[in-house]
């Protein structure tokens, strides 16, 4: 069908553990992994790249929040961003945004993104 754009699952919606994050690494001739929040049925989906200078926003696999789970935080610079937009509220990169990868939840309960993200 013209302009349906392909998808992949990233991964089953239990594989991220409510109110949590997961990271997941780059896809197949990929360049950057991907970060995922959720809450409940909702599921954001990030690139896995601070925006103030490209590094992996987790030093320790899958640990994307701050200790409320409140924001997602950088673990190197300690920028904090929204979950909702990936807007950063503080740190080096204030009013920059992560880069935000359009994801939704199937009827099977498969986290699905484009087939390109993170290329």
């Amino acid at each position: 069908m013209e302009g349906q754009v392909s998808e992949r699952v990233l991964c089953a919606l239990d594989d991220i553990p409510d109110g949590s994050s997961k990271g997941f690494p780059a896809a197949p001739g990929g360049f950057l992994g991907l970060l995922a929040i959720r809450r409940g049925r909702q599921v954001w989906v990030y690139l896995n790249s601070c925006p103030h200078i490209g590094v992996p926003l987790d030093l320790v696999p899958d640990r994307f929040l701050d200790a409320k789970k409140q924001n997602i935080l950088c673990s190197t610079h300690g920028a904090r961003f929204r979950v909702e937009d990936g807007f950063c509220t503080s740190g080096p990169c204030y009013g920059e945004s992560l880069e935000a990868v359009r994801a939704h939840v199937d009827a099977q309960g498969q986290v699905r993104v484009p087939e390109d993200a993170g290329l």
